[in-house]
Order: C-alpha cells, then structure tokens, then sequence
C-alpha cells in the first residue's frame, strides 16, 4: 500500500487508527473553512451592520462556557473519537441549517444567532476530545511526530478550503459555502466512528460533578498551566474581535471583498502548514515560555489590518503568524500530555480551553460597537496593545520559566495498537 512506504520514514502512519484521525483531519477543517468564510459575509450581506456580526459570532462562542466541560468529562469516560463524531454532527446541523436559510430566505438576526449558537457547542466539546484521543493512539516516543502530523494535514486542508471557499462565496454566494461545510462535516462521521481505541482506564467512576471537582484541582494544581490560560484568555479575546470580527470589515471595505478575506484566511493556513513542518522536529527547551513569547505575536494581523497595509502584506503577516502559532501548539500538545495524567487529560484540557476562550465572546461583543464609536482602525490598535501587554505580565510567574522539555517524572509508555505494514527498524523508532 502507498502508505507502507511513507511509513518507514514516518513510524507513526504505521497505526491505522491514526491513519483514520489524519483523513478526518484532512475532511473536517477543509469543509469548516467554507464556513470562516461564509458566515461572516451571510450577516453582512443580511444586515449589513458590524454589531449584528460581533453578536452571531459571540453566539459561535458562548456555548463553550457550558459545554467545554461536559465535552471534557464525557471524553474521559467513553472513547473521545465518539465524542468528536457527535461535536462534527451539531456542527454539520448548524453550519448546514444556516446555509439553508440563506439560500431559500432572508435568514433574521435570532435565527443566525440560534444556528451558531449550535455550531458553537459542536465546536466546545470538540477540544477537549481531540486532545484526549492523539496520546490513545500512538506511543510517547511518536506523540509530536504525531501532533505535528495530525496538524499539517488540518492546516493543509483549511488552507486549501479557505482559497476555494473565497472564490466560491464570491461566485455563488456564501449560502452555498454554508452547505458545503455541513455535507462534508457529516463526511466525517464514518472514519471516526471506524477508529478502535477505547476510553481511558479508570479504577473507579463518579458522578459528574465528581469527575469536574477532580479536573479542576488538576488544573489549579499547575501554575504553568492556569497562568498561560488567563494569558490567552486575553490574547485571544483582543485578537478575536480585532481580526474575526473587524478583519471581513477591512476586507469589505479597503482590500476587494470576500476573496481577499479567503486569501487572508489562506494565508493564514500556509503558515502554520510551514509551522507544523518545523513543529515535526523542533522542540523549545523552555516549551511554556515559548508559549508565552508566541502568544505576543499575536498582535501582528490586527496591526497589519489597523495600518490598512497592501493585501500581500497582510498575508505576509499572516503566514509569519500561522507559523508562530502552530509551531506553539505543537509544543503546547505534547506538553499537555506529558505532565497531565491521561484519565485526567480530557478533563484538564477542557478548563484550558474554558479559560482560553472564556472572554472570546465578550471580544466579538464589544469589537463592533467600540469600532463604531471610535473606528475599526482605532479598535485593533487597541487589541494589539492588549495582547502585548497580557504577553507580558505572564512573563512574571516563575514556573513560566522553569519547565524543561521532555516527558515528566513518573510517566509511562501509554498502551497504542501494533503498527501493521512497518518495517521493524520503523517500529522500534
């Protein structure tokens, strides 16, 4: 088979199961990336208003303030894929449902608020999941093979959606896109559904609230940990509403429309296929300071946008960004699963991820009416600063500075199926 040759110089696509997550991460993000796309052009054409914009795409957020956790705790208790088969098919209903409602009506303000809403908790539960069911896969000794892997083909895949999804929504309209994304989200179902590995092994169960207490006393118990999640709270809550919300603005009005926003979102993509070639074999000695210092980066698109810089510079911008970030969250994933116990990590990742986007939809909310008040440029402006600023206070905490790479104390080889079709030098790689 094709792939037997490219797994004796890549060990890890000698497991089938991981071969089954890289076809989900190749179909998955190349359908949602019609919707990045699509979604925020459907409001605009619909309302025309940037506040209306900011509020849907608060609503895609939202939902994670419920569901993250739920997601986390369910992906320790049954095997993740199945919980990310369910998360792809709310987002399929409400990407789809959307595209519906654009093509055959004028879709109101509650009805796209309803629909992302939906979207949202698919896109909640989704996280803590996907970083649960990478380390039931495959060994440590491949883990960021694995995630630098799994990664590349995802950003490969957007990229190449976001181009076509640019054009497409400008052809055809973004009703079209809408539904594009929920077929191919429900094309995702079978190959996850097909993927064996179980849940964690637990020597007990608890009720919910139980297994939550126990997630969160993990979490609190690592500095490092919380202390990077309220950084990027901040970071991404400035650089969501300066770049999501006000980025499709500045495209509408200065750099020709939808195809420029899917350019922008391709450009994106390139970077962080680019970072996660680099991901594949660098490894930062200091991982969570080098988590800190890339979060800082991610003032770089807002400024590009707020300068109004010619359409190839912002792309520039983009790239250089893409690959800071993925490059990040390669080392962020290993690290995660190398010093967090595996019948805690889905639990573990889903407070991450609360923390994290916790004030995503306040960024979304207030980035329309501050950009109307004082100006779109002024808004990202503003969000740049904040970014540097959260970037740097995190800098203060000594644990920031403390952790080395490499698997933590006490750690064991997690159990992962026999790879078939290997040589066997492959396999003791």
């Amino acid at each position: 088979m094709p792939w037997q040759g490219l797994a004796r110089r890549f060990p890890v696509l000698g497991y089938r199961d991981f071969r089954l997550l890289l076809a989900d991460r190749v179909l998955a993000p190349g359908a949602f990336a019609f919707s990045l796309v699509a979604v925020s052009f459907a409001v605009l054409d619909a309302t025309g208003s940037t506040a209306d914009l900011s509020y849907v795409l608060a609503a895609q957020i939202l939902p994670t303030l419920v569901f993250a956790l739920v997601g986390g705790v369910f992906a320790d208790r049954v095997a993740p894929q199945r919980v990310i088969a369910a998360a792809n098919v709310l987002i399929a209903l409400g990407e789809g449902g959307f595209g519906l409602l654009v093509l055959f009506g004028q879709p109101r303000l509650w009805q796209m608020i309803a629909l992302e809403t939906m979207t949202g908790a698919g896109m909640a539960i989704f996280y803590p999941a996907s970083q649960a069911l990478l380390p039931r896969l495959v060994p440590d000794s491949l883990l960021q093979e694995a995630s630098a892997m799994s990664r590349l083909a995802m950003n490969a895949a957007q990229m190449a959606g976001a181009a076509i999804a640019g054009v497409f929504v400008a052809a055809t309209g973004p009703g079209w896109a809408l539904a594009t994304c929920g077929i191919g989200m429900l094309g995702t179902v079978p190959l996850l559904l097909a993927i064996r590995a179980p849940g964690a092994e637990r020597e007990e169960r608890h009720n919910v609230l139980r297994d939550l207490r126990d997630g969160w006393s993990a979490f609190a118990s690592r500095r490092w940990l919380w202390a990077t999640t309220i950084q990027y709270c901040v970071v991404l809550a400035a650089w969501y509403g300066a770049f999501d919300v006000l980025g499709p603005v500045v495209a509408r009005e200065h750099l020709g429309g939808p195809a420029a926003w899917g350019l922008i979102t391709a450009a994106d993509a390139v970077g962080m296929i680019i970072g996660g070639v680099i991901g594949m074999r660098y490894t930062a000695r200091r991982p969570i300071l080098f988590v800190v210092v890339i979060g800082s980066t991610c003032a770089v698109t807002p400024l590009a946008l707020a300068t109004l810089l010619p359409l190839p510079l912002i792309c520039v911008a983009a790239v250089g960004l893409g690959i800071s970030l993925e490059v990040m969250m390669v080392q962020w994933t290993v690290t995660m699963a190398r010093n967090v116990p595996p019948d805690l990590l889905a639990r573990v990742s889903s407070y991450d991820v609360l923390g994290a986007v916790s004030a995503m939809p306040l960024g979304a909310l207030l980035a329309g009416p501050i950009a109307a008040a004082v100006g779109v440029s002024a808004t990202q402006y503003g969000a740049a600063a904040l970014i540097v600023v959260a970037s740097a206070l995190t800098l203060l905490a000594p644990e920031v500075w403390r952790m080395r790479a490499g698997p933590a104390a006490g750690t064991e080889e997690p159990a992962a199926e026999v790879p078939t079709g290997v040589p066997a030098e492959a396999k003791a790689a």
